[in-house]
């Protein structure tokens, strides 16, 4: 995997500590958390670094599909209990992906800048590891989940800490897998769901032989590249509408005097309905959107 940059950026992507950046294929971004030793758990300051990592992500045309994994035996942890706690001392309450003083220290877009991300292009979550807490909140916002069948752990551990799952996770996690699993995993804060198990519920996309996490969710990711790059954002767009709540009549509307308004008739839909015709492979032009 390359860490050089290509040169079709607009600029580089900013420094985000304990984050290794590197472009595994052609309009591809690979972001791994690399705090190992730690289970990648996450400071509080790399938050709102992360969130301008994924808008600078967003913003660079020749980007179409990123993805997110762990180092070590983690995708991640969640909060990085140990900083918060010698930072308020022992006699204050312990959050984990989330509380009320914790959350004061995210953007709007939550936990890693990710867990309550509306963004614009789609983000995959390659799971590798343990994926407990707030790494949980931040893949089930995610577009596609892939999961190590060995190594993958899901769990939401928080109400055994006396805390809850505050970045998001709690409405999202319902809709997906339906409000028994939901109270299940939520409410009695087990850590041992696997890969298998979770791609069951419709949480997991892909699951994958050990160690081979990353590597299936780039490909997944160049299949996704290979669409045409303004139709990808704006389906995303007409998913999102329908996953915050919308009524499928009123955002179908949204969706067409909006995203859909924006690349109906321009070069990639012209071209992809030529290259039908011709019978040949479509060539897209990085989105304008």
């Amino acid at each position: 995997m390359s860490s050089q940059i290509p040169k079709q950026l607009t600029s580089p992507p900013p420094s985000v500590p304990n984050i290794l950046i590197s472009f595994p294929a052609p309009h591809v971004l690979l972001v791994t958390l690399n705090r190992p030793k730690q289970l990648n758990a996450i400071p509080s300051p790399q938050h709102s670094a992360m969130a301008s990592l994924w808008a600078w992500y967003d913003a660079q045309p020749f980007l179409r599909c990123a993805i997110l994994t762990g180092s070590g035996r983690a995708f991640c942890a969640g909060a990085d209990l140990k900083e918060w706690d010698s930072r308020h001392g022992p006699d204050t309450a312990v959050p984990d992906s989330g509380s009320a003083r914790e959350k004061e220290r995210w953007t709007q877009e939550g936990f890693g800048g990710l867990s309550n991300r509306v963004g614009k292009k789609p983000v995959i979550a390659a799971v590798n590891g343990l994926c407990f807490g707030g790494g949980m909140e931040m893949a089930i916002n995610c577009d596609l989940i892939v999961a190590d069948k060995t190594k993958a752990k899901f769990g939401l551990p928080e109400v055994g800490k006396g805390v809850i799952a505050l970045a998001g996770a709690l409405p999202r996690l319902i809709k997906t897998v339906g409000r028994q699993r939901a109270s299940e995993m939520a409410l009695l804060g087990r850590v041992n769901y696997d890969a298998v198990k979770m791609q069951d519920w419709g949480l997991v996309n892909f699951v994958t032989e050990e160690g081979k996490a990353v590597e299936e969710a780039v490909k997944v990711a160049e299949e996704m590249s290979g669409n045409s790059p303004d139709a990808v954002i704006a389906s995303r767009e007409g998913l999102r509408l329908g996953w915050e709540g919308i009524g499928p009549g009123l955002a179908t509307e949204v969706l067409e005097r909006g995203m859909y308004g924006r690349i109906d008739g321009g070069e990639n839909m012209k071209e992809g309905v030529r290259s039908f015709v011709e019978r040949r492979k479509a060539g897209w032009v990085d989105s304008k959107l």
